[in-house]
């Protein structure tokens, strides 16, 4: 793990899905997943950050879940090719 996420997730890629270039598409558990750019990276990566921590004081609140954050969550995980730690 290096200290750029950026660079994380290009290491995840290459391992999981190939060697490709930047906006290209490659399979990820079952899904088409687009190889995105620093910047498009930086985004999807604090919008997951931020739903993450959401989703996680929902659950220690003991609230009902919104499937549709869910939804999202798992979008943005799969994209960014991070393991399932939601639960």
């Amino acid at each position: 793990m290096s200290i750029d996420p950026y660079l994380d997730y290009l290491a995840r890629f290459e391992e999981n899905v190939g060697a490709m270039s930047v906006g290209s598409y490659g399979k990820y558990h079952g899904r088409l997943i687009r190889k995105l750019a620093a910047e498009e990276f930086t985004l999807k990566f604090g919008e997951y950050s931020k739903l993450s921590d959401h989703y996680r004081t929902m659950l220690e609140r003991g609230d009902t879940l919104n499937d549709a954050l869910t939804k999202i969550l798992r979008e943005r995980r799969d994209e960014l090719l991070l393991e399932d730690d939601l639960g």
